[in-house]
């Protein structure tokens, strides 16, 4: 219940172990335990410093050594299993209902890009199907999260937290027709190299159930987050709060922050004596273009490596020059690798590469997340940390707080990000301005922005080599305020971006982990409004569907004093034009509110200081 509605009706939870006993079915409660707990959270790298984390807890003991924590919290409802048994256990399955009283509207993100015909090994990248809950494809899957439109304007946003050593939930139709349910990949058993994508495995026997793991564990945290608006949603510490706490110790070493990417831009570097390619001279002027603008890192993207084996520098790549050189600029230097190869020699990859002064790992084509792979992950993680290595995985599954346990981990794609417009025409601006509401929640995503060729609705068209963005200039701008990166691309090329300064300086000038955050406005596939501050300045965008709009900024956030503020706005002819934009410079003050006009695919992006 929430203010007397009832958001998830009767739903039945419970473990079947393979020995035949099932934890939950018509349990033996011992005693119980009712907690009020008030902390706060110091938060590192994240949207903001401190997180609150109040709720009340409620723990079961049952016979037969195992039991059930909930927690409820304003925004939401959390509950976990435990078991207290002394050896070793296996999960046949998991059942855990979320059962609506109405036929309610989702937004359903389905793997439907399933590897070697299995339904778990999938990108976990997808645009959202806005269906009746009855409407859910059967014997399909969906992944996490899914959010739920309820009656009063109120959501309801189902994802899980603390995931280690277990499988990642899945969605599914559930048991009752307004329900969902959770699924969970089977154990893996045997996998091989793919051959046609050999930096990626290949599951080819799974098992028939679902974990092995200890009998003394605490199980994944399955949550529902509810908002009364929307907005709400923009700013949710759920999946932060449930995690774990940070197990990499000194953390002084980790620092997130921006980088120049190449593979989204194919390389197309012009201009230059040079040809423009993966080799050591491009390297070396991107290493030049990031130092010359305050960008923090460059990324060596697929090429550099041989994909079988990542120990095997191909022969136009100096790695040791161009991470020198990089060095020199103050510039440092990331790897892209697939998780397979990696694999296979994960502690010589990490230190050889470290004491060469490489700062981190982009890892790719995971797309899974069975018990196997996510031991991997926290592997993987913990590795790094040993090895003062920062992480980035791509080809993932959504983040379940992974980020907060070990804080190396500074970003995770798992979504539809703008790499999908290099082949393909979907409504991108929609889905923009649905994933703050929706993927957001569970952490940050790498979408890689950046793009200076932008698009209206009627101009663009998918370009492999020389990509465009869909919507406005100013609607690129703002996703570096609107989403949750602590480590974020410059997906354009270095050629692009020099003949757009103003946007670079102001993409440069944007922090990528923040001191507070305030959601301002938002409606879920409409548009969405955010601020965030780092130290006494603050960063506020706005971002619009292809319907353009006007809104007002309160700017009540602001504290006493005057300001200036440096502005990027859709220009008048936008709509036609989506690169046209204007900049401004004006002053405010904190009892101001501002309109603004967000055109077709629209963004606002603003840069406030106090001025004396």
């Amino acid at each position: 219940m929430h203010q007397s509605q009832t958001i998830i009706a009767p739903s039945a939870i419970s473990l079947a172990l393979q020995s035949g006993e099932v934890l939950g079915n018509n349990p033996e409660i011992l005693n119980s335990k009712s907690e009020k707990i008030n902390n706060k959270i110091a938060a590192l790298n994240y949207k903001k410093d401190t997180v609150n984390d109040n709720y009340n807890q409620l723990t079961l003991n049952c016979k037969g050594d195992y039991g059930i924590i909930f927690r409820a919290y304003n925004d939401g409802i959390a509950y976990r299993f435990f078991t207290k048994k002394k050896d070793s256990i296996i999960i046949r399955s998991e059942e855990a209902g979320f059962n609506f009283t109405d036929d309610d509207s989702a937004f359903i993100p389905y793997s439907n890009d399933p590897h070697n015909k299995d339904k778990y090994q999938c990108s976990f990248e997808n645009t959202y199907q806005h269906i009746k809950l009855s409407q859910f494809v059967k014997d399909t899957v969906a992944f996490a999260p899914v959010l739920v439109e309820l009656a009063n304007n109120k959501k309801a946003v189902i994802t899980e937290a603390d995931l280690e050593e277990y499988p990642g939930m899945f969605l599914t139709n559930g048991k009752t027709a307004n329900g969902l349910s959770g699924d969970f990949a089977p154990y893996v058993l045997a996998e091989l190299q793919n051959e046609r994508n050999p930096v990626q495995a290949l599951v080819t026997k799974r098992a028939g159930y679902i974990a092995k793991t200890n009998g003394t564990r605490n199980f994944p945290w399955r949550i529902v987050i509810i908002s009364t608006s929307d907005r709400d949603l923009l700013n949710n510490d759920m999946v932060y709060r449930l995690a774990s706490p940070s197990r990499a110790g000194d953390a002084s070493w980790i620092k997130p922050g921006k980088v120049a990417w190449d593979w989204w831009n194919d390389w197309n570097i012009s201009h230059v004596d040079f040809r423009a390619g993966v080799n050591t001279a491009t390297y070396k002027y991107y290493a030049d273009f990031a130092s010359a603008n305050h960008i923090d890192y460059i990324l060596l993207d697929e090429g550099w490596s041989n994909d079988r084996d990542i120990m095997e520098i191909v022969p136009g790549i100096d790695l040791q020059q161009i991470i020198d050189y990089a060095k020199q600029k103050n510039v440092g230097v990331w790897l892209w690798m697939g998780s397979y190869p990696l694999d296979q020699k994960i502690e010589e990859a990490f230190t050889t590469y470290s004491k060469m002064g490489v700062k981190g790992f982009k890892i790719d084509f995971m797309d899974r997340d069975d018990q196997n792979m996510v031991e991997y992950y926290y592997r993987v993680a913990k590795t790094a940390a040993a090895h003062h290595i920062m992480v980035d995985f791509h080809g993932a599954y959504k983040p379940t707080g992974l980020q907060r346990t070990y804080p190396n981990v500074v970003n995770v794609e798992g979504v539809y990000g703008m790499e999908q417009l290099k082949w393909s025409n979907p409504d991108m601006p929609k889905f923009n301005v649905s994933i703050p509401f929706i993927r957001m929640i569970a952490g940050p995503m790498d979408y890689t922005p950046g793009a200076m060729r932008n698009g209206t609705r009627e101009s663009f068209r998918p370009v492999n080599s020389m990509p465009m963005s869909q919507g406005t200039r100013c609607h690129q701008l703002a996703m570096y305020i609107m989403y949750e990166a602590p480590f974020e691309m410059l997906s354009d090329n270095p050629t692009v971006y020099m003949r757009e300064n103003e946007s670079v300086n102001f993409i440069s000038a944007v922090p990528t982990t923040f001191d507070e955050t305030i959601a301002l406005d938002g409606k879920v596939s409409e548009y969405a409004v955010m601020a965030r501050r780092k130290k006494d300045t603050w960063y506020v965008g706005a971002m619009s569907n292809w319907n353009a709009r006007d809104i007002t900024i309160d700017l009540s956030f602001l504290k006493d004093g005057n300001y200036e503020a440096e502005i990027f706005k859709d220009g008048i002819n936008a709509d036609r034009d989506a690169t046209d934009y204007k900049k401004e410079i004006i002053k405010l003050s904190p009892n101001q509110k501002l309109n603004i006009h967000l055109s077709n695919g629209g963004g606002w992006a603003a840069r406030i200081y106090p001025i004396k």
